[in-house]
Parts: structure tokens; sequence; C-alpha cells
């Protein structure tokens, strides 16, 4: 019984080229309680795996985190499994805007601790205590009032490239590190203002937002959906795109166009550019803006340093790496001190009104 993912991305990925078929990205979450995480993952991809489903999921006891790509054709056989399961039956599918053959090249599910790394001690607050979930209508009704603070609950690289206008962007590295800034930033707001929060597919505002109230935020507010389903809504309904930039994704496509701005600048030269790159030595890896011009020159790497191991032959790279750990860097994602025009690090709530 084959429980886990035999190929490399390079065979499947010649696969998919071979078959020739449409491939649809979407993502999903739920909370729900799972009794027993590791049946239900060994039970998932036994199903998926025959539907010929690609992507990442995390199992938890506390629900489901999904982004995944599946043959067009196989849609509906994938929503009528996801029927047979009660806490799944009916799930909203967030359907990417973009649509890339490639986007996942192996099908992972693994079983975590959480679906989405929060840092919280769930047993101290009531998670079903949510806020109030708004439709795109609702949520540019709401972005444009005075009384209202609209905060993105997404890491600063993904921020960089594009965010709602007028939005708190927390220049921060990971969504744990954002909770407690916010709270604290905010915290003479809890009363008076609207919080209103968003994030790429909803499942980081639907924990944050059942956090904040339980913390004594009164009027709390989510986008339903998060910005996937944001612009779904607006390109149905006809209404004003609020959203200025690119909608960072975590799949080979890294990236969606949801207006046509460029508000990012490369991290090399400064110029205006938003697509995001790995440095091709494999010892760095690190996350950064590139524009074309400066890839050229740097052959796509993120400094002279990692341009000169780049250029070593294979073998020679790989004795440099024996007993060394990978660079710190890797987990900046774009904060690199050698990248000049990195994002700046600022006071986030600076700007709010009526801050003392």
């Amino acid at each position: 019984m084959q429980l886990y993912n035999t190929l490399s991305a390079k065979e499947r990925a010649a696969l998919i080229e071979e078959a020739g078929k449409d491939r649809l990205t979407l993502s999903f979450y739920q909370y729900a309680k799972i009794t027993n995480p590791q049946e239900f993952r060994d039970h998932l991809f036994l199903t998926w795996n025959a539907l010929d489903v690609l992507g990442r999921i995390y199992i938890a006891h506390e629900g489901i985190n999904g982004q995944l790509s599946l043959p067009a054709d196989q849609f509906e056989a994938f929503k009528i499994h996801l029927d047979t399961i009660d806490f799944l039956k009916g799930i909203r599918l967030n359907i990417a805007v973009e649509q890339d053959n490639m986007s996942f090249l192996k099908l992972k599910v693994k079983v975590r601790n959480k679906i989405v790394a929060d840092g919280l001690n769930d047993d101290t607050f009531d998670v079903r205590n949510k806020g109030v979930h708004l439709s795109a209508k609702e949520f540019n009704e709401m972005l444009v009032n005075p009384n209202t603070v609209c905060v993105d609950m997404r890491n600063h690289y993904e921020s960089e490239i594009g965010h709602f206008d007028g939005a708190v962007t927390p220049d921060v590295d990971t969504f744990r590190e954002s909770l407690d800034i916010i709270e604290e930033d905010l915290k003479e707001f809890k009363e008076e203002k609207n919080l209103l929060m968003y994030c790429t597919g909803g499942i980081r505002c639907e924990k944050a937002s059942a956090y904040y109230k339980h913390k004594g935020f009164k009027n709390v507010y989510q986008l339903e959906g998060g910005i996937i389903e944001y612009t779904r809504q607006i390109n149905a309904e006809g209404l004003e795109n609020k959203f200025i930039g690119k909608n960072f994704v975590f799949d080979e496509r890294r990236a969606e166009k949801i207006s046509e701005d460029v508000i990012a600048k490369c991290h090399q030269c400064g110029d205006a550019f938003d697509i995001h790159t790995n440095c091709a030595n494999d010892a760095c890896h690190l996350l950064f803006i590139q524009c074309d011009a400066c890839k050229e020159e740097m052959n796509n790497c993120c400094s002279t340093t990692c341009q000169e191991i780049h250029a070593m032959p294979f073998e020679e790279q790989k004795e440099l790496r024996k007993g060394q750990a990978n660079s710190n860097d890797i987990f900046k994602k774009g904060r690199a001190d050698h990248l000049p025009f990195k994002k700046d690090l600022r006071n986030i709530f600076e700007s709010l009104p009526n801050k003392k």
C-alpha cells in the first residue's frame, strides 16, 4: 500500500506534461476535532493519490489545512469525496485566481501539532468564538470606515508585494510573531475601533479573531475566504478592487496578480519589481525579490559570495556544505543584511489616528 509520494518533482512534471490535462489549484481549511490524525491522513492520501491530487496538506487534532492541485476533470469526484466527510461537507473551496498546471509537483499529507503555527495555547480561550465574517462588499465598506483599523495578518514578504489600501502591514517573519505585536500596539483601541483582519485564504484570521476577542477586543471582523475569495467576489459582482498588487501564494506560482500595480522593488537594485526567487546557491536558498537584470548579472544569486559558490562544480559545493548547517538567512525571507533594498524596519502602528 503506497502511503507516500514516490516520484521526484521532475518525474511528476514530465507526467503532467505528457497527460496534457488542465489542472486546478485550490485551497481550503476547516477547524474540527480529529480524533486520529494519522488514520485520517492515510485515508486522504490513498483517496487523493488515486485522483492525481498534488499539494501540501496539514492534518492536526484541530483540523485540516490544504493547498493543492488536481486535474480539472477530477474536481467533481474530489468534491464528492469531501462531502463524505462530515466536517468537510459543502466546504468552500478557494479556487486560485491564476492557474498553473505545475503549481504543485508532489502530494504531501502531513500530521502536525497545529494546522497553522500560531504558538497559542488553545485551551486558554474559546476558538469557536470567532469574529464576524465579511463578504467582499462588506469588507470594502468597513475598510473605508474611519473607525476601522485594518490589519494584514500575513508576513512581511507577503504584504511587501501586495496589500489592501490603507492596511497596517506588520513587519514580521511569522504569524505567531504578529499576534502579540498587534495586541500591544492596539490595546488602547480595544473598546472603540473596528479591528478588521485579512489573510490569504482566511485560516490565520479564523484563529486570530477568536484570540483577540478573548483578549478584550470588542469589534472584531475578518474577510471571509481571504484575498482569494475576495478577488473572486469582486470579479463576479463587479465591485471596486481595493487590493493593490499581488497576492503571495505558497506554491510554485509564488503569487497571483490582483491588480496591475507593482508596489515592491528589487532587493538588489531598487527598481520596481515584485517577483520572488530563491538564491541559486543551495547552501543559502534565501527568498528575496530580484529583477530580471539583477538575475542575469548575479546568476540568480543574492550576493557575490553565493554567486562564487554557485559557479563551483557541484561536488565542490557539496564538499563546502559538509558539516555546515544552512544559513539562518534562509528563514529571514528578504531581510538579509547584504540586500540593500530589503523592506525597511519601522514602527508599524505609528500612523494610526489618535495614536498617543
